[in-house]
């Protein structure tokens, strides 16, 4: 008889998962994060073309795309999408009934 492996059924957000603290936020902003990376290799850019592009240096372009979410604020990550041409809309609603808490997400349109 083979042993099956223990699995655990994750909640759709690592970080809580992990029990951090400002899961929520650090989900949205690896969203975030993952989208600008996401542009800067679709443009083929360099990290010192993005960064001129969105009005930072090298080395902070770096710890983007290496997922260094704690150097960055929400604000900031938002006006590097709007510095790569991307609108930035924010929809606020009520939850549905059979969910117990609001959530925040992100979605790429």
């Amino acid at each position: 008889m083979r042993d099956e492996p223990e699995y655990t059924i994750g909640s759709g957000n690592v970080f809580a998962d992990l029990g951090l603290p400002d899961s929520d936020e650090l989900i949205v902003k690896a969203e975030i994060t993952r989208q600008i990376s996401s542009i800067i290799e679709h443009r083929h850019l360099t990290q010192v073309q993005a960064a001129e592009l969105l009005g930072t240096t090298q080395p902070r372009v770096s710890d983007l795309v290496r997922g260094k979410l704690e150097k960055f604020s929400m604000d900031q990550l938002l006006q590097f999408l709007t510095a790569l041409d991307r609108d930035v809309e924010i929809i606020i609603r009520r939850k549905p009934r059979g969910r117990a808490h609001g959530q925040i997400r992100v979605a790429a349109g």
